[in-house]
């Protein structure tokens, strides 16, 4: 058996550094231009930027991510929509100008559509390159985020298997998705 990839506390600074490099702060010039695009009335996209990685550092730091690109956005979207409304609140503008500041467009574009279902396909590859109790243990614990103590009560395992299982699952699926991403690139 090997042992789960991240300490019970959470990862080692090392892994979390690398992490942040290579799956968070990659993404920063097509969030910098989505957030640019999306939210031209934000006056401070920089600020929006620099508290999103923050929130994601802190976010990682207490359990995994899985998708850190799309929980990235996610954050930056929150972030950049809070600072309108405080902004908004501030602002003694008309109602009609107040339109003509910004548009809000949640419908991603083409390209964005596109690359979320190739991520989405790549994911389901890799999950279910997994062997079976392997794959049904992840697939409850890290897609339904069901309680390990349940899965085990429900499969008849133990805990400390279904943490290894989970966790081997989580290692498998990573390492699955970099060989596919390294044959794309």
């Amino acid at each position: 058996m090997s042992a789960p990839s991240e300490p019970p506390h959470g990862p080692r600074p090392s892994d979390h550094f690398l992490w942040f490099s290579e799956e968070v702060h990659c993404h920063e010039p097509s969030l910098r231009a989505y957030l640019k695009s999306s939210f031209p009335a934000v006056r401070d996209v920089e600020d929006v930027l620099q508290e999103s990685y923050l929130r994601i550092w802190k976010a990682r730091a207490a359990r995994p991510i899985n998708s850190a690109k799309a929980f990235l956005f996610v954050i930056a979207k929150r972030l950049a929509l809070n600072t309108l409304r405080r902004e908004r609140r501030s602002l003694t503008v008309e109602t009609a100008d107040i339109d003509r500041l910004f548009t809000l467009d949640d419908t991603p574009d083409a390209a964005a559509q596109m690359a979320a279902r190739q991520e989405i396909e790549l994911l389901v590859e890799a999950v279910s390159a997994l062997p079976a109790r392997c794959r049904e243990i992840f697939v409850l614990r890290r897609l339904h985020g069901v309680p390990q103590k349940e899965i085990a009560a429900r499969l008849g395992l133990s805990e400390q298997t279904v943490q290894v299982q989970a966790a081997r699952g989580l290692q498998r699926v990573s390492q699955h998705l970099r060989r596919r991403l390294n044959t794309l690139s």
